[in-house]
């Protein structure tokens, strides 16, 4: 838990439940309050996990088209038929309703990468609702929250956001179902401590305003819209995705059958507004403006937090050893070396059920898509059953852009879609999008060539979804982005990056590890160094630079200038995917989107000589292609970065540069990172050495690298690593461990793909149908020598090309060391 606490976001969400929620099970941390692990006791320990984790408090979820009576009766054979049914007692009460609001502060480290430093405060007003198994009222509450909270027209969002009193919503924002009585919560991060009193007095006055004004009835149109959407798409987690919709309700003993009735809620939902057109105000009357049971929460930086916590730690740790008597000391010692010899044994796991290789399919179904153009521009088509939806995606390449506007292109792809274009504003712009689409979004794509290590392409990703009804006004939007976009609003512009920055500076801690993963390898591939660029710790503090800059002229001038270059039907390529139906009618509306935005075409001269064209369809070379940019002469360069963070807690990377994708070794270093995950590294990294999570992957830009996530240690994981590569060589793994590691690559590989990404492997990546049948045999084929082979010429010390990084606390041993470059 200390790893998950050096993330300040969820320190502030649990202080919030606890103080809410004081009077039974929400006032304490599920997961273990650190300083009081220690108190726990086995005997607690192993009661707790009898009662609680029995089939008795269970509930079973099942979803798929297998007979439901043979799974009922496996679950009685193999479970339920084995224990004796007993009462838990693990309802949750309802909370003790307050006759008072009430007020708290809490504490938490610094952030070094916060856009400004002076500002690292944090408040919230957080409120009690009603019970989540009513599920009409949690359904209201819900629409409300999203109505008063979410994008630029929303009331909370003009009186919070928009002042740039702080830089983004507190981390708890909005309507919470997960525990028995709901909350709603609001407020801010990012804000100064003397901004207190004022925070709190916006947040009361605009409840007022909702109760005077209400909503506007297309922003309630706009949220059904966005809820038929979601009801029409299709995830390949859909199954999982339900389950995790009813499970809080259903524990609770709510009805999940009625849960999922959503199209019966949303039939209600309009009769009530029809009867009563107050409906929504009566509910803030309700719920914001009479509660007395609201918890106003302040969180604040202390520069001295952590040697606080290491300090407790160390005096709770000093106090149970002297308590301790010799005997009690070596009675420890040895169980100590119990575990550890428990922990270095390969456990049974022949009870459990397994597939073997063999029950795996030898092919892959193939999926058609036709090559053509709309307007001249190359496209590509995939029929496919979208349930009425209509799925768009542009490819924009970068290959013209100067280098010098390279680090504001994730700016720009994040704040390009919400400052408004043509004849709207950017509210007017957001409230269109969610009339008319399912989101609009552009991204940065670094893609590796499937074939050369040292060629990629570079580009930015447009995607978008609609009903099909609402075609021609997906692209009209997209046609004002092209042809007028507003650069021209510095203040809009500024909240944007506020809460861009603070984003990528909240996301450190949940995604360390890939943050040292990406560092590690920036300089052994050219693709890596503007993965860095895009997606790494040099993105972090660029926008961080930003963010405090005093004058934001500068940015508004390189937006055009980008714009010019990626928005230009010269350089793209389009995808459609849609139902055999709606086809023609999206392509017809493709071809008047291009001409509509025909005057962008632009020929700019590529900025890199090298540049080579490979045709998506090696079948069809005349048709669309991808422009990859090529680097003959690369030199890989191995680096050892530490890079400081507040945490108290290690993310540590390792990249080793190997082959691309078509490269017959690909796949036996795909099975070899995940045998080294799961035989060797996940227990010498998490189960000995206390880290939260560690192993090692192959990627798809032919780099194999290791990583630890909030790990305790630093320089000795990267002697695991090693020690991992090492246990491979010394061939101490089965016939077993090798086909359990190729389950789970073909886990991967055969997951689901969605109808609206059918196809888009060979779009964006080159990668064809016949590729992944070649890659998926030669899984297949991977043996022990194999394994032992690749092992020794990639990963081998003096064989090996790689670049190490860790983001952590400060560390002495590293600092002292000149071979590591300390950032």
């Amino acid at each position: 838990m200390k790893g998950a606490f050096s993330d300040n976001e969820r320190l502030y969400a649990q202080h919030l439940q606890n103080k809410l929620y004081p009077d039974h099970t929400y006032s304490v941390v599920s997961g273990g309050e650190p300083l009081a692990i220690p108190n726990l006791s086995w005997e607690q320990l192993k009661q707790f996990h009898a009662t609680h984790y029995h089939p008795s408090n269970a509930r079973l979820f099942t979803y798929g088209d297998l007979p439901l009576e043979q799974h009922l009766k496996q679950i009685d054979q193999e479970a339920l038929s084995k224990f004796q049914r007993i009462h838990p007692n693990t309802q949750v009460p309802s909370q003790p309703h307050w006759t008072s609001p009430r007020e708290e502060h809490v504490t938490c480290s610094p952030d070094a990468m916060a856009p400004d430093a002076t500002r690292q405060n944090t408040l919230c007003v957080s409120y009690l609702l009603g019970d989540i198994t009513d599920t009409f009222e949690a359904f209201t509450l819900s629409l409300l929250s999203s109505l008063m909270t979410s994008g630029p027209n929303a009331p909370f969002y003009k009186a919070l956001i928009e002042p740039k009193i702080g830089t983004d919503f507190s981390s708890v924002v909005g309507y919470d179902g997960s525990t028995k009585e709901a909350s709603f919560s609001i407020g801010l991060q990012g804000m100064a401590e003397d901004d207190a009193e004022k925070v709190k007095n916006i947040i009361h006055r605009t409840i007022d305003d909702i109760i005077e004004t209400g909503f506007e009835d297309e922003r309630i149109e706009a949220l059904l819209h966005k809820i038929e959407i979601q009801m029409k798409h299709q995830s390949t987690n859909f199954g999982l995705s339900l389950a995790s919709y009813i499970a809080s309700s259903w524990n609770h003993d709510g009805d999940p059958v009625e849960l999922l009735q959503i199209s019966n809620s949303v039939l209600k939902f309009r009769q009530a507004l029809r009867e009563n057109p107050r409906f929504l105000q009566d509910k803030v009357q309700h719920y914001f403006k009479d509660n007395t049971h609201r918890l106003t929460l302040s969180m604040s930086p202390d520069d001295t937090y952590l040697d606080k916590q290491a300090s407790a730690e160390e005096r709770i740790l000093q106090e149970k050893i002297s308590a301790l008597s010799d005997s009690d000391k070596k009675d420890i010692y040895e169980k100590g070396l119990q575990l550890l010899d428990a922990q270095s044994k390969t456990q049974d796991a022949s009870c459990l059920p397994a597939l073997k290789v063999s029950d795996i399919a030898p092919t892959i179904p193939i999926t058609p898509v036709h090559m053509t153009k709309a307007d001249g521009v190359p496209l590509q088509l995939c029929e496919q059953p979208t349930n009425g939806l209509v799925y768009f995606r542009a490819m924009c390449s970068l290959n013209t852009l100067p280098e010098d506007l390279k680090l504001y292109v994730p700016l720009f792809c994040s704040v390009i879609t919400k400052l408004g274009s043509g004849s709207m504003d950017y509210r007017q712009q957001a409230q269109q999008m969610e009339l008319r689409t399912g989101g609009m979004s552009v991204s940065t794509q670094v893609i590796p060539d499937c074939t050369h290590m040292d060629m990629f392409e570079q580009g930015v990703l447009l995607s978008s979804s609609c009903l099909e009804r609402n075609l021609p006004h997906m692209f009209q939007l997209w046609g004002d982005i092209f042809n007028s976009p507003r650069f021209d609003d510095r203040e809009r512009l500024r909240v944007l990056v506020m809460m861009s920055a603070q984003e990528l500076a909240n996301g450190i801690s949940d995604s360390g590890h890939v943050y040292a993963m990406t560092q590690a390898g920036h300089l052994l591939t050219p693709a890596g160094e503007l993965l860095e660029t895009f997606d790494g710790m040099d993105q972090v503090k660029f926008m961080k630079r930003i963010a405090e800059m005093s004058d934001l002229t500068p940015v508004l001038r390189t937006l055009p200038r980008i714009k010019k270059h990626l928005l230009n039907p010269k350089n793209m390529r389009c995808a459609i995917n849609a139902t055999p139906q709606q086809t023609s009618k999206s392509v017809a509306h493709l071809e008047s989107f291009m001409k509509d935005v025909a005057g962008n075409k632009k020929h700019f001269k590529a900025v890199r000589p090298n540049v080579v064209e490979r045709p998506l369809d090696v079948r069809n070379v005349s048709g669309a292609s991808r422009t990859l940019v090529a680097h003959p002469n690369f030199q890989p360069c191995h680096m050892k970065t530490f890079i400081q963070m507040p945490f108290p807690v290690n993310f540590v990377g390792e990249s080793v540069r190997t082959v691309p994708y078509s490269h017959e070794d690909y796949a036996s270093l795909c099975v070899l990172g995940r045998m080294m995950t799961a035989k060797f590294l996940h227990g010498e990294i998490r189960e000995k050495g206390g880290a939260y999570g560690g192993g090692a992957r192959m990627g798809g830009g032919g780099l194999f690298s290791f990583y630890s996530y909030r790990d305790p240690n630093s320089v000795q994981t990267l002697s695991a690593f090693s020690k991992g590569v090492n246990w491979v060589k010394s061939a101490k793994f089965t016939q077993q461990d090798i086909d359990e590691a190729k389950l789970s690559v073909f886990s991967a590989v055969d997951s689901p793909v969605a109808p609206s990404s059918k196809g888009m492997s060979v779009f964006l990546s080159g990668i064809t149908d016949e590729m992944k049948q070649r890659h998926r045999e030669r899984l297949f084929d991977v043996t022990r020598e194999n394994l032992l082979d690749v092992a020794e010429r990639y990963l081998s010390v003096g064989n090996k090309t790689c670049g190490v990084s860790i983001l952590g606390p400060e560390n002495d041993v590293i600092k002292r060391d000149p071979s590591w470059v300390v950032k």
